[in-house]
């Protein structure tokens, strides 16, 4: 498919998806002819509103990140759920919550950022060191599994009751009651993650034919290198202090898109985070419409649909992997 045609088909569905996401709940609103100061515009202003920018932004994100990641380590299994990434976002966002600046949510959200650029930074000192993508990928998966581990410590060891919720909610996640104020505050590095990750596009394409062959083409390794961890530590961290882990958009998006888009790093970025985007605005609106008082958190919805995409593409890629 031309990459035109791809794109606005895909930017089509986003708007699709974005509209869908304003409009779903327990109480079905439409989008459009509100009358200003009702009590359903209040609602699509102050909950629903909120929660699709973000979903929207963060779907993006997602998908970028992990075909970038991909495209860099040049393994299908790479994403920033998959290489603990998001868990150690959400691991810097609760050791906030725990240490009492939950009422602070530019020192949570900083947190968050920080420990995803410090997952970024340990899993590029692997990888410089000349280690293969599939102890790469299971370096990935133990860091996921200790901050896990770390943040089941602190839900342990929870001050205040208030404390445990907000850190069990960071561990499930959910875009449940975020405010234009989470979005105002995650958006923006979002939108900065994903500028890092576009200029790395080039140089992943010579990258997938050998390290060497990228040298000699002028490509500055180094730089790709940091423009990625830059770009997904910013963007992956942003999003995760305000919704939590959120884990496989990447993983699933740009499999789904490459019989389309071409297998060239790229020709997949771009359409990844449009497809992103989409998924998880279709997605977070679905689990408003389960059936209970309670809304199914977000992040249980997307483990429940990426846990076994996971484990058939392990299957398909079983000894080429590596």
């Amino acid at each position: 498919m031309r990459p035109a045609a791809l794109a606005a088909a895909l930017a089509l569905l986003v708007a699709l998806a974005f509209l869908f996401n304003l409009s779903a709940g327990k109480v079905f609103i439409p989008p459009f002819g509100l009358a200003a100061g009702s009590a359903d515009a209040l609602i699509m202003a102050e909950l629903r509103l909120p929660r699709a920018l973000l979903a929207l932004g963060i779907g993006a994100m997602l998908g970028a990140a992990g075909a970038a990641l991909q495209g860099w380590l040049r393994n299908p299994l790479a994403d920033p759920a998959v290489l603990g990434i998001s868990a150690s976002a959400a691991l810097g966002s609760v050791l906030a919550i725990f240490l009492g600046a939950a009422a602070t949510p530019a020192i949570v959200s900083a947190a968050g950022m920080a420990g995803a650029v410090v997952a970024m930074a340990l899993l590029l000192l692997l990888v410089g060191g000349g280690a293969s993508t599939t102890m790469f990928i299971l370096a990935g998966v133990i860091l996921s599994t200790l901050a896990g581990s770390l943040m089941a410590l602190l839900i342990s060891l929870a001050p205040t009751p208030f404390a445990l919720g907000e850190i069990v909610t960071w561990s499930m996640g959910a875009l449940t009651d975020r405010t234009m104020a989470d979005a105002a505050r995650a958006l923006p590095f979002i939108a900065l993650g994903l500028a890092l990750l576009m200029p790395a596009a080039r140089a992943l394409d010579a990258l997938s034919l050998g390290e060497e062959t990228a040298r000699s083409l002028g490509v500055r390794i180094g730089r790709m290198q940091a423009l990625i961890m830059l770009g997904t530590g910013l963007g992956v961290g942003a999003g995760v202090a305000v919704s939590g882990v959120v884990g496989f958009v990447g993983l699933i998006v740009p499999h789904l898109l490459r019989p389309l888009a071409g297998e060239q790093p790229s020709a997949i970025i771009l359409p990844s985070a449009l497809g992103g985007a989409a998924l998880l605005l279709t997605a977070d609106a679905l689990v408003r419409l389960v059936p209970g008082a309670q809304e199914l958190k977000l992040g249980i919805a997307m483990a429940l649909i990426g846990a076994p995409f996971f484990l058939l593409l392990l299957w398909r890629h079983r000894g080429r992997i590596g």
